[in-house]
């Protein structure tokens, strides 16, 4: 029996059959169903984790140690992660006496996407200084890593009486460039992605992203993987990734750094940052007066959580070295 040849609207039919197939498969191999805010508090949010409404905002945040610290530290973490981040450090801190506050900035972890759907610095800028003005904190270090080292550089320009110093890791300084970029960061670029997003999410892409984060991926732990795996998890946090990433853009102009000369600044590195290299901190340093920079030869883009007793360290030698 002679078979009948598709015309163009025949092969249309059957290209869009077989997407239609793609994307079921897909749908049933990575489906990962938004999880409410309730159903994460319980295993995300033990003591002392708090909530607070600042306007329409939901922050989730930890305020530890003692309230008259005169040096209190607010550590803001980067993008896709949370105050989890820093969970390697608050030993030493603690043992020191000082009063750490971190928070899940709005797009990430238990704070949820910003309800106002900004994500720009200015946005996030006001939400840090209303938060010092709500926790009484009228001046701390300033502690961030990749887009958190961002914001603090930004908060201490805006506001040089509120920083009692820098420190900052592994910050995006200059256009971001990567040598490779993480399948899943790729994947964030699609057309649709937001809409992609909402319900799919592949564990062994994050999985890969994070062992490309680090120097040493063998220290990566499946603890971390699921850490970071359900909290992204949370309603609106992917399509929030996405927005963020569309609207942020790396500084191109590292000039104004040169206003933060009286703050003093270290500057921490893990060399084998495949996603911002050595030369951004380098760049850093030399924008910021009297900035000094450490570098981690082992480590990657996440030097605290993937060696929190070393660069804990250097962060503690600096704290001495600060006058309250």
């Amino acid at each position: 029996m002679k078979r009948e040849a598709l015309g163009p609207a025949g092969w249309l039919l059957r290209l869009l059959g077989l997407a239609l197939l793609a994307l079921a498969l897909l749908s049933a191999a990575f489906r990962a169903p938004q999880r409410s805010l309730e159903s994460l508090v319980g295993r995300w949010a033990p003591p002392p984790s708090d909530f607070l409404e600042l306007g329409p905002q939901l922050l989730h945040y930890r305020d530890e140690g003692p309230k008259d610290d005169a040096l209190p530290l607010l550590l803001l973490h980067g993008s896709g992660s949370s105050l989890h981040s820093w969970e390697g450090w608050l030993p030493a801190l603690r043992a020191q006496g000082r009063r750490v506050v971190s928070l899940d900035l709005p797009g990430f972890g238990l704070s949820g996407p910003a309800v106002s759907g900004d994500y720009s610095d200015a946005a996030y800028l006001a939400l840090l200084e209303r938060l010092m003005q709500e926790l009484q904190l009228p001046r701390a270090v300033l502690v961030g890593q990749g887009l958190g080292a961002q914001l603090a550089w930004q908060l201490a320009l805006k506001q040089p009486e509120r920083a009692a110093g820098l420190v900052l890791l592994n910050a995006g300084a200059r256009e971001f460039r990567p040598e490779a970029a993480p399948l899943a960061l790729t994947l964030t670029r699609l057309p649709g992605a937001s809409w992609l997003a909402e319900g799919l999410l592949p564990r062994h892409l994050l999985a890969q992203a994070l062992r490309e984060a680090y120097g040493q991926p063998a220290r990566l732990r499946a603890e971390t993987v699921e850490r970071y795996f359900e909290l992204t998890l949370r309603e609106g946090n992917r399509a929030a990734l996405v927005q963020l990433l569309d609207q942020r853009r790396a500084p191109q102009d590292l000039t104004p750094l040169a206003g933060l000369g009286r703050t003093p600044t270290l500057i921490l590195w893990g060399a084998r940052d495949h996603l911002l290299p050595l030369e951004d901190g380098q760049a850093l340093q030399a924008a910021i007066p009297g900035a000094r920079l450490q570098r981690f030869d082992t480590l990657g883009h996440l030097p605290q959580e993937e060696d929190a007793p070393a660069t804990v360290a250097a962060v503690a030698e600096f704290l001495h070295s600060l006058k309250p």
